[in-house]
């Protein structure tokens, strides 16, 4: 066993909260811990971590680099950030338990979305293309930064009417807000709830995470969704979503992809797994989905981000 575990985290209330959940569980089960702040990228100078071609972990990479030069034993990790294909040399040993994986609606007070020419505020092309699918008559502007700082911004600019995000992010810090609603149709992004647990492959700790922290249902739920996304060759920058729930013998998936922009076209998916079919159900539903049109709003993509 490790004299310490090496817990690397970022530096957001959020990511902290996160690397503590871990922290709680693994000294409850007779580890010591301590948290490692990791800088952003800018302030690394060491090796990168090699990804495969066309994926870019943004929101990864600086854990990853830790990893791979021995500053930390372990990361952990917003799942739906991690990367479909990990660095080299690096892998998800444990995915615990997963949280609530919708997105709320955050307003300063009710609204009726039917009777208004809305601005939402949001970053992600998912959640912009589905709710452009719904109400096609409003607005988008973006909004980034950790949640705190998207929350407080939206706040403070009486000119958005609602700002869009996950569930799970607001419940495990007790954010504050005005007023919200879930949006029981918008379908999360893969992943979305779930937390990832990344460590070097070659490490011995590996097995012993993964028993204390890995919750099967979630690990093979969010590994198919994240198998549709891989096979749909999806990223930020596509609006793909999924979801699946494992239930007895069974996993209930639904997923679709949307073009981008006005008069938005939607595929989706609604299908039930045998669970023996947990390896290869994320990529039978993406070539259903692109046999029956997907492979079309695929391409309109590209062309749409050039």
């Amino acid at each position: 066993m490790k004299n310490c575990i090496r817990i690397g985290t970022r530096s957001s209330e959020l990511a902290i909260w996160q690397a503590n959940f871990v922290k709680e569980i693994l000294e409850r089960n007779g580890y010591e811990c301590k948290l490692v702040n990791i800088k952003s990228d800018g302030e690394i100078e060491t090796k990168l971590p090699i990804y495969e071609i066309g994926v870019q972990g943004v929101f990864t990479k600086a854990l990853d680099v830790a990893l791979l030069e021995n500053t930390i034993d372990i990361a952990v990790h917003s799942l739906k950030d991690v990367p479909t294909q990990t660095a080299q040399g690096i892998k998800i040993i444990a995915v615990p338990k997963r949280g609530n994986h919708k997105d709320v609606i955050v307003t300063r007070k009710p609204i009726n979305w039917h009777e208004l020419s809305a601005c939402i505020a949001t970053s992600s092309i998912r959640r912009k293309a589905q709710w452009a699918y719904r109400f096609p008559a409003h607005t988008f502007d973006n909004i980034r930064g950790n949640i705190n700082t998207r929350l407080d911004k939206f706040l403070n600019n009486k000119s958005w009417d609602g700002a869009v995000f996950a569930a799970a992010g607001l419940e495990r810090i007790d954010l504050k807000v005005p007023h919200l609603n879930s949006l029981e149709w918008m379908l999360p992004a893969p992943a979305q709830g779930a937390l990832g647990i990344a460590a070097r492959e070659d490490d011995s700790i590996c097995q012993h995470i993964h028993m204390l922290l890995n919750h099967k249902e979630t690990e093979i739920a969010t590994s198919v969704e994240r198998q549709f996304l891989r096979a749909l060759m999806g990223g930020c920058a596509t609006p793909i979503a999924a979801y699946a729930e494992v239930k007895g013998n069974e996993i209930c998936f639904h997923g679709n992809i949307l073009t981008l922009g006005p008069n938005p076209q939607k595929k989706e998916l609604h299908k039930t797994f045998s669970i023996d079919k947990a390896n290869d159900a994320g990529e039978l539903a993406a070539n259903k989905i692109l046999q029956n049109g997907g492979l079309e709003i695929i391409e309109e993509i590209r062309r749409t981000i050039g």
